[in-house]
């Protein structure tokens, strides 16, 4: 993890805590992790420019791909940017628009692939293996989570108190990556993974201890809309993670309103779902820390969670 530390502190300081207010009260205090803060508006350039700067060092990369709902597209062709990489986006037809422009602006290539995420992934593969480019897959790549571990490794260090951080699932580099720092540093730590009730293939593999695919992943948290897991993640996740919540997409929804409306923060429903398990559940520890991923909410999503 230090390397990844010292390599991403060349290109971005630690991401603010800061305490929720709303979300504290007498015997508890809770705060927030802006993973807001950073290019493009999520967690995912830590793994990003880590995982593609370590390729970029072994030897030259002539293209890098990647398969994405639109934070981990947009973070590689950030990464591109950086180091003078050309990099090419698959994403399921009909993107989140906020998150296609970010692509777009970076001088990615945006391709437009299948229905949902697993497709797009399909594609991605395809095209590297033609190619000989370099596939980012995030859920797969071993750097990716060094770099998403420099969170873990921030929210201990600034507060070491902290009992337990509740973080969002999707495909698990954030959760496997931030739980095995964070537990390296103080071992008594609980993490809390949150996926959403309508896809909940992680759930159900962390219960069961095996891959459970699901046939759809059709939930407005789209950085949660994997139906895919893969063994390794679930694996890990089984040592790593102490508890799974699943939320609904009304939760999601409330969340995202009193992030908005009381703490000042624009959250996505993918980022807004640890603050909704937080909500959702009855935990008694006395200081937690509620991972915000990403502010690239859809501006349908953002008028409905104001109405």
């Amino acid at each position: 993890m230090e390397p990844a530390a010292a390599l991403l502190a060349r290109h971005f300081a630690p991401t603010r805590l800061v305490r929720a207010r709303t979300l504290s009260a007498a015997g508890r205090e809770v705060f927030l992790k802006l993973e807001t803060d950073l290019p493009t508006g999520t967690f995912k350039v830590r793994g990003a420019v880590y995982a593609l700067s370590a390729n970029v060092a072994k030897g030259a990369v002539r293209e890098v791909i990647a398969a994405s709902t639109g934070n981990h597209g947009a973070a590689v062709a950030f990464a591109g940017q950086l180091l003078h990489v050309p990099a090419r986006i698959f994403l399921p037809t009909r993107p989140n628009p906020v998150k296609a422009a970010w692509i777009r602006e970076l001088g990615a290539t945006l391709v437009e692939s299948g229905a949902d995420l697993s497709a797009a992934i399909d594609a991605a593969a395809d095209y590297a293996a033609r190619t000989g480019g370099f596939f980012l897959h995030d859920a797969s790549d071993p750097d990716v989570p060094l770099g998403t571990a420099t969170i873990g490794a921030e929210i201990v260090d600034e507060m070491p108190a902290v009992e337990i951080i509740y973080v969002p699932m999707g495909d698990t580099a954030l959760i496997r990556g931030v739980a095995s720092a964070a537990r390296r540093l103080k071992p008594s730590i609980r993490i809390v993974g949150v996926v959403a009730e309508q896809a909940p293939a992680y759930f159900q593999s962390w219960h069961s201890g095996r891959v459970v695919e699901t046939d759809t992943a059709d939930t407005m948290a789209d950085g949660l809309a994997v139906r895919r897991p893969l063994a390794d993640n679930v694996a890990a996740i089984r040592t790593l993670v102490d508890d799974v919540t699943m939320v609904s997409e009304q939760e999601l929804l409330s969340a995202i309103r009193l992030l908005d409306k009381q703490e000042q923060v624009v959250a996505e429903p993918a980022a807004a779902a640890a603050t909704a398990a937080l909500l959702k559940r009855n935990d008694r520890e006395r200081v937690a820390v509620v991972l915000v991923t990403g502010s690239n909410i859809a501006p349908d999503v953002l008028a409905a969670a104001r109405a």
